[in-house]
């Protein structure tokens, strides 16, 4: 069962962007220290949440992010989910894609939150 994230649908972002070109330098500077000084801080258009699907060894997780040589980072959000967290991992990366591989059970609240880097 393919699972996609919120973010993969439309490119909604929690944190603005640098635009490429603006009319006013200064106010260009001053919105690149505020988005530079909010990287800094860890706030960055990185995240996501999937939930592992039930009855199945492997999910496929969804999000534009993700490439062939993406780190995805899982954090657990329910108790089902950090039991399951030792028998998970990311066994194939590709093109805005990755499949996950899990022990298969009939828990459906094993859910997670993500990091895509890189």
């Amino acid at each position: 069962m393919a699972l996609t994230s919120p973010r993969a649908e439309a490119l909604v972002e929690a944190y603005r962007r640098a635009p490429l070109v603006h009319t006013n330098e200064e106010e260009h500077r001053l919105e690149l220290a505020t988005i530079v000084n909010n990287l800094l801080n860890g706030k960055i258009n990185a995240k996501g949440s999937v939930t592992l699907s039930a009855s199945s060894a492997t999910t496929t997780l969804n999000d534009f992010r993700i490439g062939a040589a993406s780190i995805i980072v899982f954090m657990p959000t329910t108790a089902n989910a950090a039991a399951a967290m030792a028998n998970l991992y990311v066994s194939a990366r590709g093109d805005q894609t990755a499949t996950l591989t899990h022990t298969s059970t009939s828990t459906t609240d094993r859910t997670y939150g993500y990091v895509v880097l890189g």
